[in-house]
């Protein structure tokens, strides 16, 4: 069954922000992820969720979104999101 991380973020740092964007799609790709939606501006339709920017991964199953998550090699490129966003991510499983 394919997961889905789901990124919520607010950029406020863009330039210490830049290393991240190129680097971690070839973390992504190595854990066999894809993007779906790669930092577009949605549009708000109901309730009061307002995200700046969102960002949809696919993968082939959890196991590799987790692997994702938890590889040591990226650790400090999430410390660099942290630093320069205001990010919620949750992980969601697909249908089938």
């Amino acid at each position: 069954m394919k997961a889905y991380l789901v990124l919520d973020l607010s950029v406020h740092d863009f330039a210490g922000f830049r290393n991240y964007i190129a680097e971690i799609p070839a973390h992504i790709a190595r854990h066999s992820g894809k993007y779906i939606v790669q930092g577009v501006v949605p549009t708000p339709i109901e309730g009061g969720w307002k995200p700046e920017r969102m960002v949809i991964i696919e993968f082939p199953a959890r196991d590799n979104a987790q692997d994702f998550l938890a590889d040591p090699e990226i650790q400090d490129l999430f410390k660099v999101r942290h630093q320069t966003t205001t990010s919620r991510l949750v992980l969601a499983d697909g249908c089938t």
